[in-house]
């Protein structure tokens, strides 16, 4: 299985896709998106750089299924905003290629990459590179996305197993609902 993992960022977003077959894990690739050459309050600029990036990122390594880190709660709720939509782009962007997406807070990555939900960026970073052999440490928005497809990895089958067992059933889809029209 081919997984994508995403650490949505406004100004930058992570991205990391890796092979699972069973428990063993091949790194495929990493990197980012950045908006950071458009103006800041450029929102719906950068929301589109997100969108097309990720649809780049999908067409080139063709993932069986995503996963996106679930956003907390800033102290800023503006900030907090800002990154929902950023979000909200990168989760439509694959779910308009008709992509399964799983979500993980950043707590529950931590805690199955490092052992530890409180670690910081350069453990996550350390523990991504040994579990996946890489040369050196990745920068630390590909190390979030590569630790979240890690995570996808151990926790997705599990996943599986309870919908197939009807754990986690739920009607999917929306009802569109005429307006008013001339």
């Amino acid at each position: 299985m081919r997984i994508l993992g995403i650490d949505p960022g406004l100004r930058t977003t992570g991205f990391g896709v890796i092979d699972a077959q069973g428990s063993d894990l091949c790194y495929v690739a990493s990197g980012t998106i950045s908006t950071q050459h458009l103006a800041v309050g450029a929102l719906p600029l950068r929301l589109k750089v997100l969108f097309d990036g990720i649809g780049e990122v999908t067409q080139r390594y063709a993932p069986d299924c995503a996963c996106v880190e679930i956003v907390f709660v800033n102290v800023n709720p503006q900030s907090t905003l800002l990154l929902g939509q950023a979000r909200g782009a990168c989760i439509t962007a694959l779910v308009s290629k008709d992509m399964p997406v799983a979500e993980y807070t950043a707590l529950q990555m931590k805690q199955a990459v490092v052992g530890y939900g409180r670690a910081d960026k350069g453990q996550v970073q350390a523990m991504v590179q040994r579990l996946l052999a890489l040369p050196g440490l990745p920068g630390p928005d590909a190390a979030d996305a590569l630790g979240l497809a890690i995570t996808h990895a151990h926790a997705g089958a599990a996943m599986a197993r309870l919908a197939l067992a009807g754990g986690l059933g739920g009607r999917i889809g929306g009802n569109y609902k005429a307006g008013r029209s001339r």
